[in-house]
């Protein structure tokens, strides 16, 4: 990744390179933002460092393609929420993302101790907006139900399993999906798999956010076929995650921006 990064900084423009009138907007006032007031996130915050503490061991039930830093399946919570979490900034910007979209059937791959799905719940309270997300480990799911209590979060719906068996039987129970947060597999063919699953149910205004884009190598080549895919028409590589539209009215473009 450390190869990517540096490729990715030479290429990376800001606000100054974007003559779309739609990219300007999203990237000074949702990717460059900062979100409203701290005191919001203030109890996501605080779990997430007990979290870190925790000593708690779980079994992980792994459908996807490990962890770089621990590949032993037993783990304890503490280990996962400092070493297979999202960071904050990245929750952050998904509930702008959300909130800017106004986005209410929300779809998350990946689901873990549920932080970053804490942080895309919480954008949707103020329009009734509901999260389904999608957990392969049943243990692991089991902690991030009792996250979401603690918090007191309602509008999300954990689906346990194997996503290759649950994702395409939920997803038909929806009339559309307004935002899909991919990081469930991080290989090429599931991860291709999942995109073209979840497009049949887009619309002219969905975002798929994806994680990790360049991970590994097939990562990249997800990545590079997601781009070129006739459905999307703009992209953009903020080097940890990718941001996918599907507007009609925007000119195909791929976008790599500092974030």
């Amino acid at each position: 990744m450390l190869l990517a990064y540096f490729r990715y900084l030479s290429r990376a423009r800001d606000e100054h390179a974007l003559h779309s009138p739609f990219l300007f907007a999203l990237y000074t006032q949702v990717i460059r933002a900062k979100t409203g007031s701290k005191a919001l996130f203030a109890p996501i915050r605080a779990l997430r460092k007990e979290l870190r503490k925790s000593r708690q061991v779980i079994t992980i039930a792994d459908y996807g393609a490990g962890s770089k830093v621990n590949e032993s399946r037993q783990r304890t919570v503490g280990d996962i929420a400092r070493n297979s979490q999202k960071t904050a900034r990245f929750g952050r910007l998904l509930f702008r993302l959300i909130q800017r979209f106004e986005a209410r059937n929300i779809v998350d791959l990946g689901t873990s101790l549920g932080m970053t799905t804490a942080y895309m719940a919480e954008a949707t309270k103020v329009y009734g907006g509901h999260v389904l997300t999608f957990e392969g480990c049943p243990e692991t799911a089991a902690v991030a139900r009792q996250n979401f209590e603690q918090l007191a979060i309602q509008n999300v719906a954990i689906v346990v399993g194997n996503l290759d068996e649950t994702l395409a039987p939920q997803l038909a129970a929806l009339d559309s999906v307004d935002f899909v947060f991919f990081d469930a597999n991080h290989r090429y063919e599931p991860t291709v798999r999942y995109f073209e699953t979840c497009l049949a149910k887009i619309h002219n205004d969905t975002v798929f956010v994806f994680d990790d884009i360049h991970w590994s190598d097939e990562m990249e080549q997800a990545w590079g076929y997601i781009k070129a895919h006739p459905a999307v028409s703009v992209t953009v590589d903020l080097f940890w995650v990718g941001l996918v539209f599907f507007r009609r009215e925007q000119p195909k473009q791929d976008f790599i921006l500092r974030f």
